[in-house]
């Protein structure tokens, strides 16, 4: 009795977490990431020692793409069926080829920022920001290699791996449909070859890869949209204590670990980098099982999760429901930001009052773009 009393719980608890319609808490987090990734795209300034990110292994990035790929569960999962996954392929591959022409516009701008900031404060300088030289250097070469996704600027470089996401999100939702135990176990395969072998997309103009691989982050999206389209086909998520107090356990000591940077011990055992290590290119496991370990704990404990549980027209629900565009928005505010401090000096407090104002213009931003879809929606009035 007190055993079905207790699955009963967990039921009740994972299905009010993920229940089938859109649930605001994650358009919660989603803005919570957001803010947290245009914070640590500013560097030098006091904000950005409060992220998470100094608390342990992973940062906005990793939480980002577990959340979107529990989005695309929502979203998808239940519609990618026999009959219509052409469709749904081409509405997915549109999706990918807008995030490709994001991610190419806020490089544009990004090269447009960091030269008016030196050609205006007369700091060229800048142009050694943010891997920006190659292409000064290499200016034909360096446009070819950006258009095709061969170089990367620094902070511009979450859209690229995102849209990689995308394309390969249809052959993932069918084998999602056809076995979800087989889809992790060949996403894991991928992330493990992909960190040994450093199978990784090459940069052109220089020696490098990109900084994001999507062949290592697909393992974090696929975790994310397993476990969505699990839950709602009525699985549930187990809530077994020793597993959360090993979450607790393993969220103590990544913080413990950051905090007093105990980055040298070496704990390798000789085992490959991407099982002991802590890189973000290859999402080593101790990253990887972090943000799993905090994603573990706010779903099976209510009291936790429903912090989230907001009104859709809360502020955060707004930003996050806007994704796409505010994140573009608050890249581009960061690199000007950047470039502010950069000529200051990097001033600390000049810097935080720049973010300060930056995040309350994200959520201004999202509020005129919630204001603008009003407009489109409404329905026009009928000439008397």
């Amino acid at each position: 009795m007190l055993q079905k009393t207790f699955q009963g719980d967990v039921h009740s608890t994972v299905a009010r977490m993920v229940p089938r319609e859109r649930d605001a808490r994650l358009d919660v987090f989603r803005a919570l990431c957001l803010l947290t990734i245009f914070v640590n795209h500013v560097p030098g300034q006091y904000l950005e020692y409060l992220t998470h990110k100094n608390f342990g292994f992973s940062d906005s990035a990793e939480a980002f793409v577990l959340i979107s790929g529990l989005s695309v569960g929502l979203a998808y999962g239940a519609t990618f069926v026999a009959g219509g996954r052409l469709a749904m392929t081409l509405k997915i591959w549109r999706r990918a080829l807008a995030l490709y022409i994001a991610h190419i516009m806020t490089s544009i701008v990004t090269l447009a920022i960091f030269a008016g900031g030196a050609l205006y404060f007369g700091r060229q300088d800048l142009i050694g920001e943010i891997n920006i030289r190659p292409m000064v250097e290499q200016t034909e070469q360096g446009i070819v290699a950006m258009v095709l996704l061969g170089h990367q600027l620094g902070y511009n470089n979450i859209l690229s791996m995102y849209a990689a996401l995308f394309l390969m999100l249809p052959v993932v939702l069918w084998l999602n449909g056809v076995s979800k135990k087989l889809l992790l176990l060949l996403s894991a395969a991928l992330w493990l070859a992909a960190g040994i072998y450093k199978f990784v997309p090459s940069n052109f103009l220089d020696e490098g890869y990109w900084f994001l691989n999507p062949w290592s982050w697909q393992f974090l999206f696929v975790i994310g949209v397993v476990s969505m389209t699990s839950v709602r086909n009525g699985r549930t998520l187990p809530r077994w204590r020793w597993l959360i107090a090993l979450s607790a356990l393993y969220l103590v000591v990544s913080a413990v670990w950051v905090l007093f940077s105990f980055w040298s011990i070496d704990l390798s055992f000789g085992l490959p980098a991407v099982l002991t290590g802590f890189d973000k290119t290859f999402l080593s496991l101790p990253r990887l099982l972090h943000v799993l370990a905090i994603a573990y704990i706010i779903v099976v404990t209510p009291r936790i999760s429903n912090l989230a549980k907001l009104d859709r027209d809360h502020p955060l629900a707004v930003v996050g429901r806007h994704s796409l565009a505010v994140f573009i928005f608050g890249t581009i505010l960061a690199m000007a930001g950047q470039v502010l401090l950069f000529v200051t000096g990097r001033n600390p407090v000049f810097g935080s009052l720049f973010v300060l104002a930056g995040i309350g213009l994200h959520f201004a931003y999202a509020y005129y773009l919630e204001w603008l879809k009003g407009l489109t929606a409404a329905k026009p009035l009928r000439a008397t």
